[in-house]
């Protein structure tokens, strides 16, 4: 595709996020704007107090869960694939395969096409469209785990750790900490596809989200809140967020191990900082392969990082021919993972 102009000329990071101004508004504004583009539903993308938002659908009810009025004095709703203009340039969204709702943004403007990815990844998951890749001029990558020693095998592997704790140590409860967006519904999907029929029991926190997405079609099987318990759940698995793991709440279970679903887990060095007696390395961002693959698979000429381990992407895009530079735009919290 043909490059006529320079992309800061029109696209640009900004104090608030980054900004287009061929078409005003802000992707996954950091201080509440007149006009924001929302790429999905986690905290440190999704803030409140904005005039008016656009993303999915999902994004939108999931701000709505857990903004309340905050999620925007207005919304609109866009399907993926479907074109809106704004000012002078072209938006549609696309999936990005990290949580319900989560899409890339698709900006086109005088003949140039930007991909914006939010956070995405590239390994299945039922519980959301998988990732699409889109041939572009520049793509607006994170690199949450931009590093070589990041490669992560399949979560059902770390599934069957978890199986096989289960069986070693018949009595005793398994707390696993896991974000309450995509985190917690993904790892109740990978227990029931690996055969795991057994109730599975949910910190309070965690019911709104999981509703949701039952609402959306997901199919969880038997799900049950700790607060309905009448013993202490020995041999069960109780999920709850990473914060609960070490609070008097989890001093109820018989004899807890400790587990913790997340990409950082690859580090054994943050496993024992968390206390993770059993780290299960289950993430739903890219990891680095994955990361050099999408560069490879939309074309892009142009590569800026917007948050994460910025400077070894930036290292390695470069040492193959790429153009490529860190934005370094702050706010982006990596214990979301």
């Amino acid at each position: 595709m043909a490059s006529p102009q320079k992309f800061e000329n029109w696209l640009r990071p900004e104090p608030s996020g980054l900004y287009c101004e061929a078409g005003d508004f802000y992707i996954d504004p950091l201080f509440p704007v007149d006009r924001a583009i929302v790429t999905h539903g986690h905290s440190d993308h999704a803030r409140p107090g904005h005039q008016a938002v656009l993303a999915t659908g999902e994004t939108l009810d999931i701000m709505k869960i857990r903004l309340g009025d905050g999620a925007g004095k207005t919304t609109q709703s866009l399907k993926y694939h479907e074109a809106v203009q704004l000012g002078e340039a072209a938006v549609h969204l696309v999936p990005a395969g990290h949580i319900l709702g989560s899409a890339q943004v698709v900006i086109e403007y005088k003949g140039q096409r930007a991909v914006i990815s939010g956070d995405y990844k590239r390994q299945s998951d039922s519980t959301c469209p998988a990732f699409e890749p889109v041939t572009c001029d520049l793509f607006i990558t994170e690199a949450t785990f931009g590093l070589p020693v990041f490669k992560f095998a399949s979560p059902g592997n770390e599934i069957q750790k978890l199986l096989a704790s289960l069986r070693a140590f018949p009595d005793q409860t398994h707390l696993i900490g896991v974000y309450g967006l995509g985190k917690c519904q993904r790892v109740i999907s990978l227990l029931r596809e690996a055969g795991y029929e057994k109730p599975i029991w949910l910190h309070g926190a965690l019911k709104a989200t999981t509703d949701y997405y039952a609402r959306c079609g997901m199919r969880f099987g038997d799900l049950r809140l700790v607060a309905d318990a009448t013993e202490t759940l020995g041999g069960e698995i109780v999920l709850c967020p990473p914060s609960a793991l070490g609070d008097r709440w989890s001093r109820r279970f018989t004899e807890p191990i400790h587990a913790l679903a997340s990409g950082w887990m690859r580090v054994r060095a943050r496993a024992r900082q968390r206390g993770a007696e059993l780290p299960l390395v289950i993430s739903d961002h890219a990891d680095w392969p994955n990361l050099l693959a999408t560069v490879v698979d939309t074309e892009a000429g142009e590569v800026w990082i917007t948050h994460g381990r910025e400077e070894a992407l930036v290292h390695e895009l470069t040492r193959l021919g790429l153009t490529a530079k860190a934005l370094s735009i702050i706010g982006r919290e990596e214990d979301l993972e």
